[in-house]
């Protein structure tokens, strides 16, 4: 009788370490009570000149376990897929996520597709038993919260 051979899958989790000018950065544990705490946070993106789509993993608690880089895009748009974002949360065993993306233009106000991807993602966290509590879009020293203007 031969060997038998499988593949195994395991969770792999990276420490970055964040060495820039940050005074209110993310830290594990954090819970965040209000999304404008969570814009503040991420307003670093809007160095960045390529849209970036996070998603925030939480516990129980809504206390951060960790962050997930979702998607790096063009200048206007990330491509997300459901799949690619509860891949890692059930890894995480994520309770609840926040999503975060940043408009390189500085206007946080969301596009069709962003209301679209937020859709989707809240009704496979509602089968899968993980909630989306909020999609924060951060702009130029303002952002669009869907939790507070009733879209979630």
């Amino acid at each position: 009788m031969g060997d038998a051979y499988f593949r195994q899958i395991k969770a792999i989790y990276e420490t970055l370490t964040v060495k820039e000018e940050i005074t209110n950065y993310l830290k594990t544990g954090q819970r965040y009570t209000s999304p404008s705490q969570v814009s503040d946070t991420f307003q670093f993106l809007m160095k960045e000149t390529k849209e970036m789509f996070l998603t925030l993993h939480l516990d129980g608690k809504n206390r951060i376990i960790c962050m997930d880089v979702v998607s790096i895009g063009s200048l206007n748009q990330s491509i997300v897929e459901p799949r690619s974002v509860y891949q890692t949360a059930c890894l995480s065993n994520a309770a609840a996520l926040i999503l975060v993306h940043q408009h390189p233009t500085g206007d946080p106000s969301p596009s069709s597709e962003d209301i679209t991807i937020t859709r989707r993602l809240k009704e496979a966290g509602e089968i899968m038993g993980i909630k989306v509590l909020d999609h924060i879009v951060v702009g130029d020293g303002e952002y669009f919260s869907f939790t507070e203007r009733g879209l979630l």
